[in-house]
């Protein structure tokens, strides 16, 4: 469970999360009956721009196959795992 002071921001497929935690924003969808106003179409975008940029690190991340598949190794070790290609992925940043 994620501390109350955490922002969360996820894509549509999480649509529950905002039950679960108060301060998380998905993007509004469309019903079949009624299409998203103009200011929602304006906030999907907003949030659209603050999310890009974590969506990228996870693509990047995931060139790593070990992170783009089920992992099926020790459980205990992933954490030292991700940490390891995070690590990668931030010296090639400097």
């Amino acid at each position: 469970m994620m501390a109350c002071h955490v922002r969360c921001l996820a894509d549509a497929g999480y649509q529950g999360l905002v039950e679960l935690h108060a301060n998380s924003q998905t993007p509004r969808k469309k019903s079949k009956h009624r299409p998203l106003t103009s200011e929602q179409k304006a906030a999907n975008r907003e949030l659209a721009r603050q999310r890009i940029f974590v969506e990228h690190v996870i693509r990047r991340l995931k060139i790593f196959r070990i992170l783009s598949e089920r992992y099926r190794n020790r459980r205990k070790r992933f954490a030292l795992r991700f940490n390891l290609i995070a690590s990668l992925y931030n010296f090639q940043l400097k």
